[in-house]
């Protein structure tokens, strides 16, 4: 028969077919059939085997069967189009492509420097004015249902009407591409504009991110745009960052790309509300530098899915970095668009030394907003990749599991911190719903299945900062190990070392939080993973050394993955003086720290107890400067850091919201500052709702008192 044939000759015919004919062809004996059947036993005759679908390991003298990667099931094209970006339906996407060259600026761009008379103009909203642009949002209540490439069917409804005012001043507005982010614009004035963003889809929060395009624009003449949604109570726009500004006229005439601009820059809460929560306003003044310019403003750097695909298509074509550089597909997201990993190591000499590696795995845009953490992936992928010495020698001691964007629907669609579920992925790493948060769910079972093989030495996902300078690590305090104590911090402070101008090891802290327990840093640790970290990096600049005051770069940026690669390297030295020597730092901090606190709570110092007697993360939470010196509230905090600080107050219920307000914005702030406790009156206001805080109500008929601890 020809099924016959073809096992015969593919080398797959059955141990059953082969003992028939055996028994049929042959009246050999009993015990010349058993050696016959183990002579054509699956593995001691795999030579004879034709399939390339199992391949044999040799260890210990054995051949060890097992399948071969199927390759056509993972692997990403290399030629051809890249996959076009899949949206919700609910979303109207316009055709053009919207590309953007790299630059950086020839002179560092500084910080703007607050007068505090900046204007705060006052919200005027939908009274009598001009609406010139506004799109529909899928807003909480609604959900994801599918995905189409193009998002909405059907023809794209005109949204702006700058084109068909009589005012043909009135610029022109759109933000329906990829990763853009603006909702509804209102004109209150010739050149004075009012902004709301989007929310995150299927929510009715998160308004950080936006990146929109401007069009009809005037030289010599003074704008002002104002967002008027902002939810976060603090911004580093109060501490000097600037809004951005691509000119397509700029950037074809000169090459000049993105560049940070604006003046009367203010954030300061306005008159506005939703849902009982207050909201803040971004204003600032620029000019536009051509007539008849296409320009776009962002908050960050834009960095979208299709920008990651261009860059990974050049990894994989490139005959060089293809031999260590392998590119798969981990899962597919919620609207079906690839998530890529990314694998790389040098080939194994011999099958001994593959599995004597240990493994890294980076990860980065868990959330979509924070394109930073894109620019650091980039610089990161560029230096391990690259043909340097050092690139070698970290390919041939590691193997790195790579994530280099997490929440591609989020980045497609212009979210902030959420995927189309409408949660936070950085909160449901423990999840077991797999179709509800795919991402994740495979980025973890990744990682199990990885620390099956080998061990896991660092694990580190890159993240964005828009409250605090600089860049800092968040890691989790290893204190059931006592051979290993402290070991979480060494990396942070080598690192603090390699870009001393950049990375605050002050900033770093490392409490496992009850809140964070769903994060990647946390999930990954308690899996077994020592060095488990959150890279997070300033949206603004630093305030270290000769890059104080200024503004990150995107090649600032990308240094940052080129200075993790270079104390990874410092971190796995053979010869430890390094590692010793830095453990020798952080113990001596450490116990410099534990005389100062007693010595404020005038306690007397005893150089016999040791630092594992104590409780790291209460000396943690009472420790360390803060590198935001611009904030009055946390400046004053810190000043009376190691104080329980007591705050008696009688308040008119008109004060009450936004003492509320204050409470909670302090809380999240200082969500590590133990024992700081608030005692409100209730003679004058009511009871104080708090989320964020354990609240606990004393004998009220003794007391008429409320104690708040934050912890």
């Amino acid at each position: 028969m020809k099924v016959q044939n073809w096992q015969q000759e593919g080398g797959l015919e059955s141990n059953q077919n082969r003992a028939n004919s055996q028994h049929n062809s042959s009246s050999s004996t009993e015990g010349e059939e058993e050696a016959q059947t183990f002579n054509y036993s699956f593995i001691n005759e795999h030579q004879l085997l034709r399939t390339r679908q199992v391949v044999f390991a040799h260890h210990a003298g054995k051949h060890i069967p097992r399948l071969r990667e199927p390759r056509s099931l993972y692997a990403i094209a290399t030629c051809g189009p890249q996959q076009t970006p899949r949206w919700p339906i609910e979303c109207e996407v316009i055709k053009e492509q919207i590309r953007h060259i790299e630059w950086t600026p020839p002179e560092p761009e500084k910080l703007y420097q607050p007068s505090q008379q900046e204007y705060m103009p006052t919200c005027v909203g939908e009274n009598g004015r001009n609406m010139v642009f506004c799109i529909d949002g899928a807003r909480k209540g609604s959900y994801f249902t599918s995905s189409r490439v193009g998002g909405r069917r059907g023809l794209v409804h005109l949204a702006t009407v700058g084109a068909n005012s009589k005012d043909c001043n009135a610029l022109i507005f759109e933000s329906r591409f990829e990763s853009g982010n603006l909702q509804k614009v209102i004109r209150v004035g010739n050149y004075e504009y009012e902004l709301t963003l989007r929310t995150d889809l299927y929510t009715d929060k998160h308004t950080q991110w936006y990146y929109f395009r401007v069009q009809n624009t005037r030289p010599g003449v003074t704008y002002r745009f104002t967002i008027v949604n902002l939810m976060k109570s603090n911004s580093l726009y109060n501490q000097g960052l600037k809004p951005l500004l691509y000119s397509e006229r700029e950037a074809q005439q000169r090459q000049v790309g993105w560049h940070r601009m604006g003046k009367d820059i203010c954030y300061y809460k306005n008159n506005l509300s939703q849902e009982s929560r207050s909201l803040y306003s971004l204003t600032w003044t620029f000019q536009f530098p051509h007539r008849n310019d296409t320009c776009y403003f962002s908050h960050s750097y834009p960095y979208t899915y299709s920008d990651l695909q261009r860059y990974l298509a050049t990894i994989a074509n490139d005959p060089i970095q293809s031999q260590y550089c392998k590119l798969r597909v981990l899962c597919r997201s919620l609207a079906g668009n690839i998530v890529h990993v990314l694998t790389i190591t040098s080939p194994s000499r011999s099958q001994e030394t593959g599995p004597a590696k240990k493994a890294v795995v980076v990860t980065a845009r868990v959330h979509p907003g924070e394109t930073n953490g894109s620019w650091v992936m980039t610089g990161f992928l560029d230096h391990i990749l690259g043909s340097s010495d050092d690139a070698q020698l970290l390919r041939d001691m590691f193997i790195f599991k790579v994530v280099p964007m997490l929440n591609p629907d989020g980045v497609i669609t212009g979210n902030y911190r959420c995927s189309l579920s409408g949660r936070d992925l950085n909160r449901n790493y423990r999840t077991v719903l797999r179709g509800s948060f795919p991402c994740v769910w495979h980025t973890r079972n990744m990682v199990q299945r990885l620390m099956e093989e080998r061990e896991v030495l660092i694990y580190c996902d890159f993240h964005g900062h828009s409250r605090k300078n600089n860049v800092f690590m968040y890691g989790c305090h290893n204190k059931e190990t006592s051979s290993q104590r402290f070991w979480e911090r060494v990396f942070p402070l080598m690192m603090s070392k390699n870009a001393a101008d950049k990375f605050s090891y002050q900033s770093c802290k490392f409490k496992v939080q009850r809140g964070k327990e769903g994060t990647g840093r946390i999930v990954m640790w308690k899996l077994g993973i020592t060095h488990s970290y959150t890279m997070e990096t300033t949206f603004a600049g630093s305030t270290l050394g000769h890059h104080r005051a200024i503004h990150f770069s995107t090649k600032d940026l990308k240094s940052l993955g080129y200075h993790f690669c270079d104390t990874l390297l410092d971190f796995c030295d053979p010869d430890c003086s390094k590692f010793e020597q830095c453990l020798l730092e952080v113990r001596t901090a450490l116990q410099k720290e534990l005389r100062l606190r007693l010595e404020k709570l005038g306690r007397e110092y005893d150089s016999d107890v040791t630092l594992s007697d104590l409780s790291m993360s209460d000396l943690e939470s009472r420790s360390g400067p803060v590198d935001d010196h611009h904030s009055p509230l946390k400046t004053s905090a810190h000043r009376d850091m190691y104080q329980i600080s007591h705050i008696h107050t009688r308040l008119p219920k008109s004060s009450l919201s936004m003492l509320a307000d204050l409470v909670s914005d302090y809380f999240f702030e200082f969500a590590e500052t133990p024992l700081m406790t608030l005692t409100i009156d209730l003679d004058c206001c009511e009871l104080l709702n708090l989320s964020s805080a354990v609240c606990h109500q004393p004998d009220l008929a003794r007391s008429q008192s409320i104690s708040l601890w934050m912890w």
